[in-house]
């Protein structure tokens, strides 16, 4: 097997094979893929090699597809969801097709190892109505306000995800022709308009009211100094930091039990598609690099007119 790209952040001393670790470096340096994708990857090869252990099996080499259906069972006699146990598939799959490509392995015991249909929830939008009363919600009178604005305008004008807009740094922003560089999933650059109103909240957001406050003495990290949104702590705000200053405001607007941090995307999509926006111009506003992965959104306005109809037609529903 090659053994040419060991990456430091994925240490030998974690416990999981060479197999595992080798394909998860090939996944991060050949592949490019978001550390949130290592990390579910990491924890689902680890539960696996685990179960390895426990049924004595203890090389991969020794596992033929009866085993593989043997632990999927077990994932559902546990009763873990369908979703969970799917990208648990997509990991053993990958790592035995990787370990059979390497010539780790004589065979690919997974090659005909059957998936979990997987009942694809639509998710969850805001009205219109419910965006202005979050956006209204903040009062702009003090640099965390101020910084929050920009955020959430941003997450919803643009339909960023949450780690993009943390991505975000200085050199990234072009307020006079209202567009902004994102570094989207897989690292792949991208270019997003700023409407005219996360615009005005990113200006006032740089204003001295509102950034220069959060500046440190002494920068930590160029990235810190760089970075479009900052902690009170004057480093760049982190992704947890983010969505819980969101969520604060969510709560503040009555929306606290609904919120997730990609529901300002998911509300940017839908009321695009709802107002009659191309689905290949959302497409590309959100990054998706198949037009199958935005077509869910159509499901959403479909669904919302349904539910208007119903409750506005005389003749809709049976008496």
């Amino acid at each position: 097997m090659k053994g040419d790209f060991w990456d430091t952040s994925i240490p030998k001393s974690s416990g999981l094979s060479d197999l595992a670790l080798e394909y998860l470096t090939w996944l991060n340096v050949e592949k490019g893929r978001a550390s949130t994708s290592l990390g579910a990857y990491k924890r689902d090869l680890a539960s696996y090699e685990n179960w390895m252990k426990a049924c004595k099996l203890d090389d991969h080499r020794l596992i033929e597809i009866s085993n593989l259906e043997h632990y999927i069972e077990d994932r559902q006699s546990a009763g873990l969801s369908n979703s969970t146990i799917s990208r648990s598939i997509s990991a053993i799959r990958g790592l035995y097709k990787f370990g059979y490509t390497e010539n780790a392995l004589s065979s690919n015991p997974a090659a005909d190892l059957a998936g979990i249909k997987v009942k694809k929830a639509l998710p969850s939008a805001l009205s219109e109505e419910q965006v202005t009363k979050l956006l209204d919600t903040l009062p702009e009178d003090d640099p965390r306000s101020l910084r929050d604005k920009a955020m959430l305008e941003i997450l919803y004008g643009s339909g960023l995800r949450i780690s993009e807009l943390i991505g975000i740094s200085l050199a990234d922003l072009d307020l006079e022709d209202a567009f902004l560089k994102v570094t989207g999933k897989g690292s792949k650059e991208r270019l997003v308009p700023l409407g005219s109103a996360s615009v005005r909240a990113v200006y006032n957001w740089l204003s001295p009211a509102g950034r220069p406050n959060y500046v440190p003495k002494t920068w930590k990290k160029k990235s810190d100094q760089e970075a479009l949104f900052l902690s009170k702590r004057g480093s760049r705000i982190s992704r947890q930091g983010a969505w819980e200053t969101l969520g604060f405001w969510a709560k503040k607007a009555g929306l606290g039990s609904i919120w997730h941090p990609h529901l300002l995307r998911h509300s940017c999509a839908t009321h695009m598609l709802s107002h009659g926006a191309d689905i290949r111009v959302v497409q590309e506003l959100l990054g998706h690099s198949s037009i199958t992965t935005t077509q869910i959104y159509t499901s959403v306005t479909i669904e919302h007119l349904r539910k208007a109809y119903l409750g506005a037609h005389p003749r809709a529903s049976s008496h």
